[in-house]
């Protein structure tokens, strides 16, 4: 993770100014242990800048996300915050859904895709969601070695059967 000293740099050097708000999402981030969503920041925040705006906390994350200081991931529950990682290069990630530890993952999946010649990739996203160890040994996994038994339905997306001129026409 970022620490509080990298994210002010970074901001100050993209241009952004540096207020005292500012300095204290930075140090909210840099030692904060997992994500946070737009809320947490807004309670967190509005116990110190009393009239502080929901907008304005939001416009905020926005600027650091697209700046490169914060990574912003959507769960099941929404979309969530955390600091940017420290790593250099290229990954993705591995996050638990019970403790959201993250995982990097050293090798991007971009590189074993099919892509066609007239797609050009400006960017992407690759997560993998599961459970930890520890969190599974906590859900009474056992041992911990195997992970929790998930009943999952069959999808039609999953099955061989599935027509790709079924849904054609249709919204999704």
């Amino acid at each position: 993770m970022l620490s509080t000293e990298q994210i002010i740099d970074t901001m100050s050097a993209q241009g952004l100014r540096i207020t005292d708000q500012r300095r204290t999402l930075a140090r909210l981030f840099a030692e904060a242990p997992g994500y946070l969503t737009a809320k947490d920041v807004y309670d967190y925040m509005g116990k110190k800048y009393s009239g502080l705006s929901f907008d304005t906390v939001y416009r905020n994350l926005r600027v650091m996300q697209e700046l490169g200081v914060l990574e912003q991931i959507v769960f099941e529950d929404g979309v969530k915050f955390k600091s940017h990682c420290s790593q250099d290069h290229h990954h993705h990630h591995m996050i638990c859904l019970q403790c959201e530890k993250t995982y990097p993952i050293a090798f991007c999946p971009m590189d074993m895709t099919d892509m066609p010649e007239q797609f050009e990739v400006v960017k992407h996203k690759f997560e993998v969601f599961g459970y930890c160890k520890d969190c599974r040994q906590e859900m009474g996994a056992g041992d911990g070695k195997e992970g929790p038994t998930l009943h999952l339905k069959p999808s039609k997306l999953m099955s061989h059967e599935y027509d790709t001129h079924e849904h054609a026409g249709k919204s999704q």
